[in-house]
């Protein structure tokens, strides 16, 4: 008996209905990429292990799935390592390329093997699979499209007030109600500072980053792991969880903050941002939130988050300030930010809201009835005409019962169904049926054009 067929977990087929829908996703977003004078580029599917690992943390480097070499991968390992089984040990031996983790590490490979091709700021923008092994899950998958978009080779805070824009605008036109949460990786480090932990930077906002999914006992259970004191935790939850509208956070942290010239600084970058988005028309609210923290290491300013208001699902949009991301590849103090959409989160909260469109499924608009060799060809040469007008039509390609040829209509939501017999040929007629209202009647071609541009 042949074995029935299946795909690795955390992976999904996605059918016309569900690939019409997730364009429906992509081409928005590109629009307003596209708007704001991003280029897109596309990197390979696999990247050099070197490229990848000890750019995401030791979390993120067990995530990454790696390759196996090509032939007798095992060629290059003696005997005792195999005995011993201590497969980080030979990882390097077996497996040089990995699968990539995320959009921003290849890019930052991008710009420095490419550098003497491009113009900086160089702006670009990036909608591909990345794949994560991680515990598939609601909202969570181990191959998920990102889309990013990212501006390196300018500190100024106007890009993240760029990125803000854009987050705003495809939101808007995605009709989805979020709140864009933002924080700065200074305001972290001027924190672990101030509760004398400034070397455990690092473990606290990877700790505190998974606040939302796992509370804050269980946050402080990680940090007393990572060696933080009683002493410090306590200092660091009031001020994780300051009350108040951003103005009054900000306020209250600069003077909690007075002690560190980073944490200040973060402070002032912050509210330079919401200087700028104060004269600006946003729809969505924008809100600092002290415990975003971004867990990815390469982060050191800015960082953003979004949130769906209406669904719960984690963030569908987050991203951030990195000032030295290339520097780990031979090209040092180059300063990029950007943010990436996760499509298929945003897919599910608009899904679960039953927000797309309906008109988003009618890729036909026309199907032509097929009554036998002779009407099919008359209906091909109107075919082209129609097609040349920018219009979806399709011939069924059977001379099926009547029946099955409008059912097929019906069952793809096609809004007009044409019908050409003897009669209609020898009269220059077409006889349209809206598969909505049920109304049929005798038209031309020029009538069929102007009722097909319309709709």
């Amino acid at each position: 008996m042949a074995q029935t067929p299946s795909i690795p977990k955390g992976t999904r087929d996605f059918s016309p209905v569900e690939m019409v829908r997730r364009n429906y996703i992509f081409d928005h977003i590109k629009s307003v990429f596209n708007k704001y004078g991003y280029l897109p580029i596309e990197t390979p599917a696999m990247e050099n292990l070197s490229t990848l690992l000890g750019k995401y943390g030791e979390e993120g480097d067990k995530l990454l799935f790696k390759i196996l070499n090509s032939g007798d991968f095992l060629a290059g390992v003696n005997d005792d390592e195999l005995k011993e089984k201590k497969s980080a040990a030979i990882q390097s031996k077996i497996s040089e390329k990995g699968l990539r983790y995320d959009l921003t590490v290849p890019f930052a490979r991008f710009v420095v093997q490419h550098r003497n091709d491009l113009v900086f700021p160089f702006k670009r923008y990036q909608i591909q699979p990345v794949w994560r092994a991680d515990k598939p899950q609601k909202g969570r998958y181990r191959e998920f499209y990102q889309c990013d978009v990212d501006v390196i080779g300018s500190p100024s805070l106007l890009n993240e007030v760029e990125l803000i824009k854009i987050i705003d605008e495809v939101f808007g036109l995605l009709k989805m109600n979020v709140v864009i949460k933002l924080n700065n990786r200074k305001i972290l480090a001027g924190i672990a500072e101030t509760v004398g932990a400034a070397d455990k930077m690092i473990d606290i906002t990877v700790a505190i980053d998974k606040l939302d999914k796992i509370g804050i006992d269980k946050v402080v259970v990680e940090l007393k792991e990572k060696g933080l004191s009683d002493e410090a935790i306590e200092k660091l939850k009031p001020i994780l969880f300051l009350k108040g509208e951003s103005a009054e956070k900000l306020c209250k942290l600069r003077t909690i903050l007075e002690g560190s010239e980073t944490g200040i600084k973060g402070i002032s970058e912050i509210k330079t941002v919401y200087d700028f988005i104060n004269g600006l028309n946003l729809k969505t609210k924008v809100e600092l939130d002290l415990t975003l923290a971004r867990g990815l290491n390469y982060y050191t300013g800015a960082i953003f988050e979004v949130k769906a208001l209406d669904a719960e699902i984690g963030s569908v949009c987050g991203g951030g300030r990195y000032d030295d991301l290339t520097g780990i590849f031979g090209m040092p103090d180059v300063s990029g930010v950007g943010v990436s959409f996760g499509a298929d989160r945003i897919y599910d909260v608009l899904l679960q809201l039953n927000a797309f469109p309906t008109e988003t499924l009618n890729t036909t608009k026309i199907l032509f009835v097929n009554f036998g060799d002779k009407e099919a060809a008359y209906c091909l040469n109107l075919l082209e005409k129609i097609r040349a007008a920018g219009i979806n039509a399709e011939l069924y390609p059977d001379a099926a019962k009547m029946k099955k040829q409008m059912g097929y209509a019906d069952s793809r939501k096609i809004p007009f169904v044409a019908m050409i017999g003897e009669n209609e040929m020898n009269e220059n007629k077409i006889s349209l049926k809206n598969m909505v209202t049920g109304e049929q009647k005798p038209v031309d071609l020029t009538t069929l054009l102007s009722i097909l541009q319309m709709e």
